[in-house]
């Protein structure tokens, strides 16, 4: 008896290290998956900025603020640019740096922390971006309808028939809301799956118990 009390105490101390080799695994396994994730997250930032700036390039956008005969909006519309640029390279340095800390760091907790304040930095970029997108089709409208002299004629038709008026601004409306429907399916597709990914490896840390 006392011989089968040993090998029950031996098997349960076997049995101990292997659960410990397993979690440790494991948290390899985890620490790989998320590192990996956070840099998908920072290349795709970088591939949507580089995507806008191309984009603007090649759409010409200079020649459509020359007719407008107010420097002033022409300026305010060039600052509102630069500053979504400017925001747009803050949040992929903040990316930047959430991957190289999800890389280096080896305690779980502090991946655990990393990989929170990361998606919550991921949440913020969409929303920002999101709310950048209303913001743009609404000045773009307001300022092209306004301001710009090719309008003139339709500015004159829709004035004098005010229903004609009402359905244009809701075109404009439903157009504004299609664009903001697609990108936030876009987001929530590309950056949404990401971040679920990302959220269930915190539940499987949360699991470890070192």
């Amino acid at each position: 008896m006392k011989e089968l009390d040993l090998l029950k105490k031996d098997w349960k101390k076997n049995s101990d290290s292997f659960q410990q080799i397993s979690e440790q695994e494991i948290y390899k396994m985890i620490h790989k998956k998320s590192s990996s994730i956070v840099k998908w997250i920072l290349i795709i930032s970088i591939l949507e900025i580089s995507f806008w700036t191309f984009s603007n390039l090649f759409l010409n956008t200079d020649d459509a603020l020359q007719k407008i005969n107010h420097p002033e909006i022409v300026n305010a519309l060039e600052y509102l640019t630069y500053l979504n640029y400017l925001v747009g390279l803050i949040f992929v340095f903040i990316f930047y740096k959430n991957y190289t800390t999800i890389s280096t760091t080896v305690a779980t907790k502090s991946l655990m922390s990393a990989i929170l304040r990361t998606r919550k930095t991921v949440q913020y970029y969409v929303w920002y971006n999101l709310g950048m997108i209303v913001i743009i089709a609404i000045l773009s409208f307001f300022v092209a309808f306004v301001y710009n002299p090719d309008m003139a004629f339709i500015r004159e038709k829709l004035a004098a028939n005010g229903k004609a008026m009402f359905v244009t601004f809701g075109i404009a409306i439903l157009v504004s809301c299609a664009f903001f429907g697609l990108f936030w399916c876009f987001y929530r597709l590309l950056y949404g799956t990401l971040l679920r990914r990302l959220y269930a490896n915190y539940k499987e840390l949360k699991k470890i118990d070192f």
